[in-house]
């Protein structure tokens, strides 16, 4: 029995979706058994928090009398969002090295299930890891003044940035040989997270570097999210500052627009 050319789209986009699902649900459950993994990868976030705000804070002058509190706070929930795709690039590196996509590829499933579900399962990952240092923060003292819709869409461009660099993190992991190759991404991800707004504004930095800060998709969304969040924004008149909210949703359709095509053709080119 023929089927329509509709039907047989349709069917694609089922299983498409299917085994996305397939794979989300894979790696919730290994989430689940490896409990570690996420204290491994909130480890530094929290224990920035600690450094900066407890031990550096009181000698931290962002300007306009703000509190390092309120400026650090959203920058640390940026700043673990960026770094996030070093996460998603070590363990797509571990599934290739102990042969865990080898056997996806020799599965009769939808080949983009195995980029997708990856990273559906990320986001999910870090509105949990939001959800950690937001309790964190509201502990130590930090509120946002917001209001509810305004606080909502901050943590929204939070997940945003995350979903975004998911691609980089799949397409990383594909390209490094094995997992210890995938740890030295570490050298990229800390300039990366670093050389922004999240510790401090650019403009208190040299121009050069400053200039480096201001167009880090790091700092538009910090930015943002600062705005939004009703906390004291120290930041200087140019114009991708003016416009961080703009940008702070621009940057990652950008990011994901090069990336997650990259991604695809990286993982179809292993099965040849």
């Amino acid at each position: 029995m023929s089927i329509t050319v509709s039907e047989a789209r349709e069917r694609r986009v089922y299983w498409a979706v299917a085994d996305c699902l397939t794979i989300v649900r894979t790696e919730l459950v290994h989430l689940v058994k490896e409990p570690s993994v996420i204290a491994w990868q909130l480890g530094f976030p929290i224990v920035s928090v600690l450094l900066f705000v407890y031990v550096f804070g009181s000698a931290m002058d962002v300007g306009s009398g703000s509190d390092y509190k309120t400026y650090a706070m959203p920058g640390m929930l940026a700043m673990t969002m960026a770094f996030g795709f070093m996460n998603t690039a070590y363990a797509v590196a571990i599934g290739k090295e102990k042969g865990v996509v080898d056997r996806f590829r020799s599965m009769p499933m939808a080949p983009s299930a195995v980029v997708t579900g990856r990273g559906v399962s990320d986001v999910l990952h870090a509105a949990l890891d939001l959800v950690v240092l937001a309790t964190i923060a509201l502990v130590i003292g930090w509120r946002s003044d917001g209001g509810l819709l305004a606080t909502l869409a901050a943590f929204g461009l939070l997940l945003w940035l995350r979903f975004s660099l998911i691609w980089v993190g799949v397409y990383l992991g594909l390209l490094v040989k094995n997992q210890e190759a995938a740890g030295n991404l570490f050298a990229i991800a800390f300039p990366f997270g670093m050389i922004s707004s999240v510790f401090t504004p650019p403009h208190l930095m040299p121009d050069w570097l400053g200039t480096i800060a201001l167009w880090n998709p790091v700092s538009s969304t910090a930015t943002a999210i600062r705005d939004l969040f009703g906390n004291p924004v120290a930041a200087g008149d140019t114009w991708v500052e003016s416009n961080a909210i703009l940008m702070a949703a621009v940057w990652p359709v950008v990011v994901t627009a090069i990336f997650l095509p990259l991604a695809v053709r990286r993982y179809q080119g292993l099965r040849r």
